[in-house]
């Protein structure tokens, strides 16, 4: 697959109860992940698939799943989107070491995140 699903994101106000409800389900073993002092990160390394991570977001009245897709190129992805009526709900956004993303909302108003790893090519990593 060209552009493959590469993380899935569950995002609510309620992290520890997101957490035990998926982890008896399923079974899941959660790691630390950190991001900052003010945001709690939990992942999922999944042996098969996307890895799944956790985010407890304090003001976030729509708990939601948000499925991120990897391209090669973020900017052109993003205005490609654009061209063909999508909105750009975040800008592009780098995360430390592991790269950059963007929340694109379609034309018929489903959200989903764009992802560019940071291992891709010098001469292809988007500049401010």
């Amino acid at each position: 697959m060209a552009n493959p699903v590469v993380h899935i994101e569950h995002i609510s106000s309620n992290l520890e109860q997101g957490l035990q409800f998926y982890t008896k389900l399923f079974d899941w073993k959660v790691e630390d992940m950190p991001v900052s002092d003010s945001e709690a990160y939990k992942v999922i390394k999944a042996n098969e698939g996307a890895n799944v991570g956790f985010i407890g977001v304090p003001d976030t009245n729509r708990p939601t799943w948000l499925t991120y897709i990897r391209v090669d190129d973020i900017r052109a992805s993003a205005a490609k989107a654009v061209e063909m009526g999508a909105t750009i709900v975040e800008e592009i956004a780098e995360f430390g070491e592991y790269g950059w993303s963007s929340v694109i909302s379609d034309p018929t108003g489903a959200v989903f995140a764009i992802w560019q790893h940071r291992a891709t090519p010098v001469d292809r990593q988007p500049t401010p």
